[in-house]
């Protein structure tokens, strides 16, 4: 067993440093420095990376992240939720969102105009032009095919964004497919629907998304997930897994606890009862806001990828 060790600031310390040593912490630091280390075996024995995240964090600051993580090629597949799509959008096309506060009051904020999310704001405005803009691409998709999956819709309009810091646009640059299985669960799938009732032969096939992600690995080839919360999005990518053999690796980073029995708190050990993760999967759980932990976790391991000459695209 590993002793407890004191953690002691050191001038000029590195972040890989510190996260080294959350290793002889205790608590969630351990399984912190321990979710680095998993992620960087995922990349030493070259296993397929799901990335899995709620529209939330594309709302955060971590948007820019994951596209520079799809830039860098550390996730080989991205499942979402439809939020993210469409906030994805907005950003690319100019429009900001606001810190505001946990606290703020919320009937003057509707009046406003002003949309909360935790402490941040989208204004209603910012629908209001999302919704000319996807009417534009979707015109422009639907003249070259009425019937398209998915993920194929994501990528047509990721090639249209001219946005470094765009998940869609760097995930389509570098062939990352974007799964979003519960595509018609925002205003952009309601935008979907709206252009349908004028196209009805207009159609998102998001069954064939479900073959796609499950012919996308291989039974005998190493998988490995780093998944952001929960419910869907974590779901669709574990579910693929099971059906080809269950993960190598996985790095759960969650708010949630297994006592709601909910997708989000499930724990590693738990997916190993349905053969999701192996039996011998190496994992790591990480309870705290993301919008820290993933950072944290992420800057280690990219520093110590790239030390090993394992950085694609840097």
């Amino acid at each position: 067993m590993k002793k407890v060790k004191d953690l002691i600031w050191k001038p000029g310390t590195s972040i890989n440093d510190l996260i080294s040593s959350f290793s002889s912490l205790g608590y969630q630091a351990t399984e912190l420095s321990e979710a680095a280390n998993v992620i960087i075996k995922m990349k030493q024995n070259k296993a397929k990376i799901f990335l899995t995240f709620t529209s939330n964090m594309t709302t955060s600051g971590l948007r820019g992240f994951f596209a520079q993580l799809c830039k860098l090629k550390i996730p080989d597949v991205l499942v979402t939720t439809s939020g993210s799509i469409e906030e994805d959008i907005m950003r690319s096309t100019g429009e900001s969102f606001q810190i505001s506060s946990f606290n703020a009051d919320d009937t003057q904020l509707h009046e406003k105009g002003e949309n909360r999310v935790g402490n941040l704001i989208i204004k209603v405005e910012s629908y209001m032009k999302f919704e000319d803009k996807i009417h534009e691409f979707l015109k422009e998709i639907y003249q070259k095919q009425n019937r398209i999956s998915s993920s194929d819709l994501l990528r047509e309009i990721g090639l249209k964004l001219n946005d470094n810091s765009s998940i869609l646009y760097q995930a389509a640059k570098n062939n990352i497919p974007i799964y979003c299985p519960g595509i018609a669960d925002s205003s952009f799938g309601f935008h979907l629907f709206l252009f349908q009732q004028k196209n009805p032969d207009f159609i998102v096939d998001t069954i064939y998304d479900m073959k796609r992600i499950v012919t996308d690995i291989g039974f005998d080839e190493k998988k490995g997930i780093i998944s952001l919360g929960g419910s869907i999005s974590k779901h669709y990518a574990i579910f693929a897994a099971l059906i080809n053999g269950g993960f190598d690796y996985a790095v759960y980073l969650t708010t949630s606890h297994a006592s709601s029995g909910s997708m989000s708190g499930a724990t590693t050990q738990e997916a190993k009862s349905w053969g999701k993760i192996k039996d011998d999967g190496e994992a790591a759980t990480v309870k705290g806001d993301v919008t820290i932990t993933f950072p944290l976790i992420m800057f280690s391991v990219l520093d110590r990828l790239k030390s090993q000459g394992l950085l694609d695209g840097s």
